[in-house]
């Protein structure tokens, strides 16, 4: 079969004679209009009206006629007039699913190459039309889904981001690495499917609500070290506590952790999760009951005012734990949490509120290690108190351990003043 020997009619075919050539050289309007439109006209005198005709009427009813060759979409998705364009947009999406099998490689990169003129058109009822027709086709081409996606037009890019399985996870690590609008992430992180590099990314922007979305969609791959991630970042985002304590792969551990800071109703999906062993639910009531008890005692504390006293106190009774300094963390007793660092290692008060004032995660590690408390706690005051912005975050090794050799934290500390 050649080029132009595809998708004819099936009735058959008129033969090319001197007639319609003279007609779609000479002819009048009207004629070539009825020429145009005749699905038993020659594919070769299609071609020559759709590059040639001075028509606009005559070239829509080629693009419209399904015996035009695919090769005339190269003339036709460049043409003067968008209603023409947008007819060969729907033309070419309508038989791409066909071209895409064996034996039709050419004729598939004319269609393709089409298309993507097609995607960069000025025109904005073209892309979305486009948009809108591949955003179900599974085996949209991979680039030139990918240019649709990146279009900054809502109505183009956002359906092809949310549902076509075809944009390489390249190309979404690119969007949500640079997109301006919150919109982008919150669509990516509810497609059918999410890689778990992909997820990761999601977590990265920072927003919100893409994570809930992300964390509601069951298609999404978080692994255990990400869900560790995203436990620590759940302190500054309260509407992530449901969808976590939700998840169906939530590990015990991550539970407890959980535990250490939701709210009341959080709590109760935790230790009503009938997937968690009696042992994790016990821990869990423990983690609760203790936070009770400590803002209770730090209610009834005479000293609850003074948080330099209740920290001298505590020091002196070898009871500044991690635990203790993780609770008030959760309770915001920043000064208090500060006095105790300065404390237990030995230094000026404000040396510590130094640290803090210029969001130096590298030195609160330091800190940290330095008073024999975990790398944990370290990312908890980092994202606490040191207010440090989400790329720059400092997180542990092997979920406790530093990251920065002793070298490296000892230096910082001489930087700090802390001998």
């Amino acid at each position: 079969m050649g080029l132009f020997g595809f998708f004819k009619s099936s009735e058959s075919p008129r033969r090319l004679d001197r007639d319609e050539k003279r007609i779609a050289r000479e002819g009048s309007e009207k004629q070539r209009l009825a020429l145009a439109a005749d699905e038993r006209t020659s594919q070769e005198i299609l071609y020559y009206l759709a590059q040639n005709d001075p028509s606009k009427k005559v070239r829509k009813k080629v693009a419209d006629n399904p015996s035009t060759p695919v090769q005339a979409g190269m003339f036709l998705s460049k043409d003067k007039e968008a209603d023409i364009r947008l007819a060969m947009a729907h033309r070419l999406v309508k038989i791409l699913p066909r071209l895409n099998e064996d034996g039709y490689g050419q004729l598939y990169a004319y269609a393709v190459q089409s298309l993507g003129m097609l995607a960069l058109d000025e025109v904005l009822k073209v892309r979305k039309a486009l948009s809108e027709t591949l955003k179900d086709y599974a085996k949209t081409p991979p680039e030139l889904a990918a240019q649709l996606a990146k279009d900054l037009a809502r109505e183009v890019s956002e359906p092809i981001l949310r549902f076509c399985m075809a944009v390489p996870d390249k190309d979404l690590l690119e969007i949500l690495k640079s997109h301006p609008s919150n919109w982008a992430a919150e669509a990516i992180a509810g497609r059918q499917t999410v890689s778990a590099q992909v997820s990761e990314a999601v977590i990265d922007t920072g927003n919100a609500r893409a994570g809930v979305i992300l964390l509601s969609n069951e298609g999404a791959q978080i692994t255990p070290n990400l869900l560790e991630v995203i436990v620590e970042r759940a302190r500054e985002y309260p509407e992530w506590h449901k969808p976590i304590a939700s998840r169906k792969t939530l590990p015990p551990l991550m539970a407890q952790k959980l535990a250490a800071y939701v709210d009341k109703s959080i709590k109760k999906i935790l230790v009503e999760r009938s997937d968690l062993d009696r042992a994790t639910i016990a821990e869990i009531s423990t983690i609760i009951q203790r936070r009770m008890d400590f803002e209770e005692e730090k209610r009834k504390s005479i000293n609850a005012s003074d948080p330099l006293e209740r920290a001298q106190k505590m020091f002196d009774a070898r009871a500044i734990t991690e635990d203790v300094l993780i609770d008030a963390v959760i309770m915001r007793d920043k000064d208090f949490v500060l006095a105790c660092l300065a404390l237990m290692a030995r230094t000026k008060l404000s040396n510590i509120q130094k640290v803090f004032d210029v969001r130096a995660p590298k030195a609160i590690c330091a800190i940290c290690w330095h008073c024999g408390y975990s790398a944990r706690l370290a990312l908890t005051l980092q994202q606490y108190f040191g207010r440090v912005p989400h790329a720059s975050l400092i997180y542990p090794r092997g979920g406790s351990d530093y990251p920065m050799p002793a070298s490296e934290l000892q230096w910082q500390l001489e930087v700090i003043g802390i001998p």
